[in-house]
């Protein structure tokens, strides 16, 4: 941790070392300007990574409007307002940014993100469709997938997931949506395969589990995978295995799986006491 006494003794300590050493002060200016530089820097990185969205948006907002010409500080901005959940303003941002001289393939990949959180996806292709083949990252391939699937381009899809997958170390997120979109289209085995891949790279991705739960009960498979799982989550699989199989007409497994999930559960599990009530009409255990 910096501690602002001691740094400021020790750039005076400085100072007056290069007074007596003869060392000019415009010497001494850029090293206290360096420092400034570096506190930045450190801020900038905690307000996108661990500060709350809002405040991030607000700090990088006036910055921003202080240095209109730092690029820098309008990526964080758009950056900043993604994690706020208010990607259409972010969107606006990206362009802005991408509009600059100093704009790069990545910035132009951020504002393609931005646009499909925003649902505009016609205008999030042809910002993909702007970069070049030659641009090749994890991001820009895992967006490909999604809007190829989001056009029912299914083939095109499963291309641009396999190799999203293959371009990070934790692939366990596009597999999750490659699995997905396996679900989407009727094919559970598939998706049952790539969801149990994902767990594997990442155990305790919960949206995984539960899509395992829907592709293998899509199969009329109703007994719960062999994976890690904590209670609470153990009990809220079993209300989505119910669930599942209620919708498929198999009224009797599902209610049965109600029950469990009830049971299972360590607090009061009121969505499915509710769903038990209502197939039963009744007071239900738990």
């Amino acid at each position: 941790m910096r501690h602002p006494g001691l740094l400021a003794l020790c750039l005076a300590g400085k100072a007056a070392l290069s007074a007596c050493s003869g060392t000019s002060d415009a010497e001494a200016a850029r090293a206290v300007a360096s420092v400034n530089v570096i506190d930045e820097t450190n801020l900038n990185e905690i307000m996108l990574t661990v500060a709350d969205p809002a405040e991030a948006v607000a700090y990088f907002r006036r910055a921003s409007e202080a240095a209109p010409e730092r690029v820098d500080l309008q990526r964080g901005l758009a950056k900043s307002l993604v994690r706020a959940g208010r990607p259409a303003e972010a969107a606006a941002v990206w362009t802005r940014v991408t509009a600059t001289s100093a704009a790069t393939n990545e910035d132009r990949v951020e504002l393609a993100d931005a646009l499909i959180r925003a649902n505009d996806w016609a205008r999030a292709e042809a910002v993909l469709n702007s970069i070049p083949p030659t641009h090749e990252t994890y991001q820009r391939y895992r967006l490909e997938a999604m809007v190829a699937d989001s056009r029912q381009n299914w083939a095109k899809a499963d291309s641009f997931y396999e190799i999203a997958a293959g371009l990070t170390a934790r692939p366990a997120g596009v597999l999750n949506n490659w699995g997905y979109s396996k679900l989407t289209r009727g094919a559970h085995a598939e998706a049952e395969r790539l969801f149990a891949e994902a767990l594997a790279h990442d155990p305790a991705l919960f949206t995984a589990k539960n899509n395992l739960v829907l592709a293998r009960a899509a199969q009329r498979k109703y007994d719960l995978p062999v994976i890690r799982m904590t209670q609470t989550e153990r009990a809220q699989l079993l209300h989505t295995a119910a669930l599942a199989a209620i919708k498929q007409g198999d009224v009797a497994i599902g209610k049965a799986l109600l029950q469990q999930a009830i049971d299972t559960h360590p607090q009061h599990f009121e969505a499915a006491v509710r769903a038990l009530q209502a197939l039963e009409g009744g007071v239900v255990r738990g």
